[in-house]
């Protein structure tokens, strides 16, 4: 009997594929894929769901979403991707390079102008502000090898350096209205642990190497004046949506609106994921106030060490969830305001301005996100650990 050729065979017969091996292509593949390129949104939809099965859903689930802080972050990275659009950080930076002249000081100037910035716009503000610019001035003069410890130092800048005012960081304004903290008092209190944090970043910054920025492209780019100007306009609005200047809902709406007439692609270039994995992390830190084996857990724990308890709860719900859950268990807010400002560093949940960062750099950087964690572990560690020493001797 003749055998008839087959002039196409069938995937299951394949020589080179065996079932199992096109069962992980055709439906394990994807699902890694997203799981290598959004890493911490699915930890944070896993965390997520392992504490819905153990709170019941009802109506207080609602109450769990910041919907300032989502409709902020919505309008601020729309805003500055509008802004990119028009090269506003290509002559932004073009002008850092040409006044600060070395890698050095590019650094210590783009670490320092998010450290200060985020005593005004708060540190994810600040963070969403200053991250895309210190991406252009290191792409623009081939330096992107330098961007993770750039974005590692501007992320704890950003943490750190709105520990000193009341509306610096989301926990501090949490925390000054919730026990009434007097202004003076406040500042008393993180006077210690914000000048260390300035001489720690800026005896980090000066090991970067001097070395000469030259531009890789020299194009002139002229701002668009009428753009620029609403643009502008539009990032204060963001601005003023913190501050409930401007209620959130409509400020959303009128910014939204007008970039979709102006610029739609703006609006689909937002970071959604990100706003995905904050969602996650509200639930689950919501969820982790109501399971009563926690709250017995911090009520018999946070009296002994309410400064060394404090930090390590950020490490792991982060600092804003636990300024709000360890608020009920202590009235020692002198130990619990440093230590959710401190306990920003370490882990990269502790903050979520962290998960700005780290998804900001994997946008530029896919395949080095791995490179970027143990970086950004060990950095954020040694700053931790100095800061709780210096505060410890402070309080003691």
């Amino acid at each position: 009997m003749r055998t008839i050729p087959l002039h196409g065979r069938h995937p299951l017969h394949s020589n080179h594929k065996s079932i199992t091996g096109l069962l992980k292509e055709y439906f394990f593949t994807p699902a890694a894929l997203v799981f290598k390129h959004q890493t911490v949104l699915c930890i944070a939809v896993l965390a997520m769901a392992a504490t819905c099965m153990l709170v019941p859903f009802d109506k207080t689930y609602l109450t769990y979403f910041n919907l300032r802080t989502l409709a902020t972050l919505f309008c601020t990275l729309a805003v500055v991707s509008a802004f990119s659009h028009i090269h506003l950080f290509e002559v932004i930076s073009k002008t850092i390079v040409l006044k600060l002249h070395t890698l050095r000081n590019a650094t210590l100037g783009l670490v320092l102008i998010t450290f200060f910035g985020s005593m005004l716009l708060a540190n994810d503000m600040a963070l969403l502000t200053f991250l895309p610019l210190g991406c252009f001035v290191l792409t623009s003069t081939n330096n992107k090898q330098a961007m993770a410890f750039v974005f590692i130092m501007q992320n704890i800048a950003a943490n750190l350096g709105g520990m000193v005012t009341p509306f610096g960081n989301p926990q501090n304004l949490y925390l000054y209205s919730y026990f009434h903290i007097d202004t003076v008092e406040f500042v008393r209190i993180m006077l210690p642990s914000f000048l260390t944090a300035t001489l720690l970043i800026l005896a980090v910054c000066l090991f970067v190497k001097p070395t000469p920025l030259t531009l890789k492209d020299d194009t002139e780019y002229r701002l668009p004046k009428k753009r620029t100007a609403v643009y502008s306009v539009l990032f204060v609005c963001s601005i003023l949506i913190v501050f409930r200047v401007i209620p959130y809902l409509w400020g959303t709406l009128a910014i939204t609106l007008l970039l979709l007439f102006l610029d739609k692609k703006a609006i689909r270039e937002v970071n959604y994921p990100l706003l995905a994995t904050f969602c996650a992390f509200f639930v689950f830190s919501g969820n982790l106030a109501r399971i009563p084996a926690v709250s017995s857990f911090f009520s018999a724990l946070l009296p002994k060490n309410t400064l060394l308890f404090g930090i390590l709860s950020c490490q792991f719900i982060s600092n804003v969830p636990s300024a709000v859950l360890l608020s009920h268990f202590t009235p020692d807010y002198a130990s619990l305001l440093p230590a959710v400002n401190i306990g920003g560093l370490g882990t990269l949940i502790a903050s979520l301005a962290s998960l700005i960062t780290f998804s900001e750099y994997k946008k530029h950087n896919p395949e080095k996100g791995k490179q970027y964690f143990l970086l950004f572990t060990a950095i954020n560690a040694g700053f931790l650990i100095l800061l709780f020493t210096v505060q410890s001797l402070v309080a003691g």
